[in-house]
């Protein structure tokens, strides 16, 4: 089966915006279906795309009473792993209403201003901070606050960057209701 979407996962969370995708480390994730992640026993992988031969949970005839893929989607309305579940269930519907290419394209957008905030505003451990901004954050908001910062804090240290960067997501995520944490 050819993979077409390996920075996708099965059950519908992006890959992008996941922690040990955008490591540089050897221990880098390239995706939830990349080689590596596909010899690794995931319950999802192993239904949909070595015994169904699909990419996504919701391409399944059986979705609508798989009690795996539903369980684990309801387990992500209140809890996170390493990486943040919140937009799960909005993946899936974007998805559903607008395709995949369109999510692809989401995603990328979403990625991009990930990387600008890991690439002028990260002190070293705000990664997993701003992959949950990139994640749940609408992207317009993003990047507006990225852009103001670098506007107010132009020729300023990292660290002064930074603070000026979370305050604003702080401000935002209170305005908005946004929960800028991984759920436990």
């Amino acid at each position: 089966m050819k993979i077409e979407y390996p920075e996708i996962g099965v059950c519908g969370l992006s890959c992008r915006l996941c922690p040990n995708y955008q490591s540089t480390s050897a221990s880098r994730c390239g995706g939830c279906k990349s080689d590596g992640r596909m010899r690794v026993g995931c319950p999802f992988i192993t239904c949909a795309v070595k015994k169904r031969g699909i990419e996504f949970c919701w391409q399944c005839p059986e979705q609508e009473g798989c009690e795996r893929w539903h369980g684990h989607r309801r387990r992500g309305q209140i809890r996170d792993s390493f990486v943040c579940y919140q937009r799960l269930e909005k993946n899936i519907a974007f998805v559903r209403d607008r395709g995949i290419s369109a999510f692809v394209e989401d995603q990328r957008e979403r990625e991009n201003l990930l990387l600008r905030m890991l690439n002028g505003f990260n002190e070293g451990r705000s990664k997993s901070f701003y992959c949950i901004v990139a994640t749940v954050m609408d992207t317009q908001e993003i990047t507006r606050a990225i852009a103001q910062v670098e506007e107010e804090s132009a020729g300023g240290d990292v660290l002064s960057r930074r603070r000026a960067l979370h305050a604003w997501f702080e401000r935002i995520a209170k305005e908005k209701n946004y929960n800028l944490k991984l759920r436990k």
